[in-house]
């Protein structure tokens, strides 16, 4: 599939459907502010992965596998970034202290804002390699170095990942000095009047924090999948469809996010190999005067089907090794306990009686997993005393 030869009706008919999407999503979901339960998470975030998979079916009908193969490295490549991304999403959501009622349509928004951004920069990765040879050097070297920086080793806390209360992104400290004049929630409005005069809310500063993380992601994000095929529809409807169901993701995910101790790992591995193999293929179209003369050089080049079998295979060792550690699994359990510990302990973070009678089951949930190693146990000694003030049930119940 030639992206210069796909149909404008093609492209506006995908168009179409993403733009279906979106409005079911925000017209039958998130419409009425509630707090979605595992199952209605699950439910969603199946069915848009089943939309990504016939559509690749649909590729694969149209143009063949090598295009089908390129779409789902694509879209396997970006959903896997997209975990990682939701980790810091959750972050800005605790940082902000956005009600769980209103998160859902906080992060459709989000989504929605990272699809706009990441297809200004897919149309100008385009551009770029259209015109200069050489990008594909500064893309393989931009992912080797985004690689290498992931394995460094993680600040010290109860778990590999930073924790919400003290590490806050710089991109919502960012916001908070952007929109300082902010009222309080007053429902889903980005702005409100008080005392005579309008002023922001907090939404629209989270709205502006992602919408900054995700302009940070997405000079990873793009390159890895130039890196994996430069079809320019295949690339960006492998986004798009990475992009769209990250909202239910990220519910569904809640509570384990932490116990993904060594994803950081994989997806260094994951943008090394795509960095190597965009240096390659730079190797093979060289143009540049002091690379062999400006000649190509004779390297063999990774094919898209073995990317995809690289990728995969990657994905689920690191799964299966984060999810089988115990250590990392009692480590995980404790920094999701402290998370929710401080959500049950805010009286803004909802008004949900299930929903607070189900963080309660999950916290002590987290704590028995906790127990369940040495090292756990002596790291649930030195917890929070809101924590353990919350297992003893010395903290009244609403």
């Amino acid at each position: 599939m030639d992206s210069t030869g796909v149909p404008a009706s093609v492209w506006l008919l995908t168009v179409l459907l993403l733009t279906v999407m979106v409005a079911v999503d925000l017209g039958l979901h998130v419409r009425r502010p509630h707090c979605p339960t595992l199952r209605e998470s699950a439910i969603w975030s199946a069915g848009y992965v089943g939309i990504a998979l016939v559509f690749g079916l649909a590729v694969l009908a149209y143009a063949g596998p090598a295009s089908a193969a390129a779409f789902y490295a694509g879209y396997v490549t970006e959903k896997a970034l997209s975990v990682d991304n939701l980790f810091v999403f959750l972050v800005i959501v605790a940082a902000f202290r956005v009600p769980r009622e209103h998160q859902q349509k906080v992060l459709l928004y989000g989504v929605v804002l990272a699809l706009v951004v990441r297809t200004g920069f897919i149309f100008l990765g385009v551009a770029l390699i259209e015109r200069f040879s050489w990008t594909f050097y500064v893309f393989g070297l931009a992912l080797l170095l985004t690689a290498g920086k992931s394995l460094r080793p993680p600040a010290k806390t109860s778990s590999s990942r930073p924790d919400a209360a003290t590490h806050t992104p710089r991109t919502a400290r960012w916001a908070r000095r952007l929109l300082p004049d902010m009222a309080e929630y007053d429902g889903e409005r980005l702005v409100t009047r008080r005392l005579g005069r309008w002023q922001v809310t907090p939404l629209l500063a989270v709205l502006v924090a992602i919408g900054a993380t995700d302009l940070l992601f997405a000079l990873d994000s793009i390159p890895a999948i130039f890196g994996l095929t430069q079809n320019v529809y295949i690339v960006f409807t492998a986004t798009a469809f990475s992009l769209l169901g990250l909202r239910q993701l990220y519910f569904l995910l809640d509570g384990l996010l932490e116990r993904l101790a060594y994803l950081a790992y994989g997806l260094a591995a994951i943008l090394g190999f795509i960095g190597i193999k965009l240096m390659l293929h730079a190797l093979h179209e060289n143009t540049v005067p002091f690379i062999n003369d400006g000649q190509p050089v004779p390297v063999h080049e990774v094919g898209t089907g073995t990317s995809l079998l690289v990728i995969l295979g990657i994905l689920t060792v690191t799964v299966v090794a984060s999810l089988t550690s115990r250590r990392a699994r009692s480590l995980g359990a404790l920094a999701t306990a402290e998370r929710q510990v401080r959500a049950y302990l805010d009286p803004a973070y909802t008004k949900d009686p299930a929903e607070r009678e189900r963080l309660l089951e999950q916290i002590r949930a987290q704590a028995g997993i906790v127990r369940s190693t040495p090292s756990g146990a002596r790291a649930l000694d030195r917890a929070s005393d809101e924590l353990h003030a919350v297992l003893s049930d010395t903290v009244s119940r609403p």
